[in-house]
């Protein structure tokens, strides 16, 4: 039991910090699997928008329907595939104008997303605190998530997995972010406060400990900085030996990492460089996304799209996938 504890454990809190290795949407070139990659405000999806160069319907239904719910079309015929999207677009067309535009498909974007961060907040909410209390106690989320410790000797507290994590080290690092959430310092989270907590990508006063945790986890020899060869070694794990030929996705990162990353040409990125990687301030990942949609149901070229529009093109929409939003899809009676 206590060992099924600690695997649990571990997969949830790898699946919290990997919150903060989203995808990089946008390259031509093949690039590393989505648990190595490290870029934020690009939560519309998992999958990539390109693969190889060739486009991904995947990611357009996920960031258009939110991405937990998105298995849910896996089982619809396409004809009620059809039918519930245009439920969803009734709901889009705020302005009830039958049509929608950038502004209002960009909202809807960005609500499927939130629509899962208020969910998972919700589901641990109640998990840490089953008395419906106003706060968690830092004491409180401890015993509960790390209680098992106690019965553990110092040398299993520090045996590390393959990725580096021990019990102690995510134990540190859940009590640092806490600190960093806990605005008033009182030991205890309010509920908007544990939402920072559980999803720090998602609210700017914590994107400095993001920025923090994704350098510990790159920075193999502790100087604080990322090396040309952290960040590869990072995208690029499981590399057998010096000769092998590294794949053209690879080549392109270093190339990316000297003309792009490494701005004052040091061979290293500080701080100040890996928080303009991760989080990126000159891309609006959800109205590129709402351009790209519209850009391909868009038949009369008019910059909004009409109902018919979007169902003649249902299969870029929603295709056989749905989202976290979702829980929406599965509710009857609104369809």
């Amino acid at each position: 039991m206590k060992k099924c504890i600690r695997v649990q454990l571990q997969s949830i809190m790898l699946l919290s910090l990997g919150f903060a290795c989203l995808i990089i949407i946008g390259s031509s070139h093949a690039i590393p699997k989505e648990s190595e990659k490290r870029v934020l405000d690009n939560d519309l999806s998992h999958s990539e928008h390109y693969e190889d160069g060739h486009h991904n319907a995947k990611y357009d239904h996920e960031a258009f329907l939110g991405e937990d719910q998105a298995k849910t079309f896996d089982q619809l015929t396409p004809e009620e595939s059809s039918r519930r999207l245009g439920i969803i677009y009734d709901k889009i067309d705020t302005n009830n104008d039958k049509q929608v535009d950038l502004a209002e498909l960009k909202n809807w974007i960005q609500f499927t997303q939130r629509r899962y961060i208020q969910d998972d907040v919700e589901r641990q909410w109640k998990t840490h605190n089953p008395s419906g209390n106003d706060t968690i106690e830092w004491e409180v989320y401890k015993g509960t998530v790390y209680g098992f410790l106690d019965d553990l000797d110092e040398k299993e507290k520090d045996k590390e997995d393959g990725m580096g994590f021990s019990y102690r080290k995510m134990l540190s690092r859940d009590r640092r972010r806490w600190a960093v959430a806990d605005r008033d310092g009182d030991e205890k989270l309010t509920k908007e406060e544990f939402t920072d907590f559980l999803h720090p990508e998602e609210s700017p006063y914590m994107r400095d400990i993001v920025v923090a945790e994704t350098i510990e986890d790159i920075d193999k020899n502790g100087d604080g900085k990322v090396s040309i060869e952290e960040y590869i070694g990072d995208m690029y794990p499981n590399k057998e030996d010096d000769d092998e030929d590294e794949p053209d996705w690879v080549k392109s990162e270093r190339d990316i990492f000297m003309n792009f990353r490494d701005k004052d040409k040091d061979g290293l990125m500080d701080t100040e460089e890996v928080k303009e990687w991760i989080i990126p301030t000159d891309f609006d990942h959800a109205e590129a996304e709402a351009r790209h949609l519209i850009y391909e149901a868009d038949a009369d070229s008019d910059e909004k799209l009409t109902k018919e529009e979007v169902l003649e093109k249902y299969d870029l929409f929603v295709g056989s996938q749905a989202t976290d939003f979702g829980d929406v899809l599965v509710r009857h009676d609104e369809f």
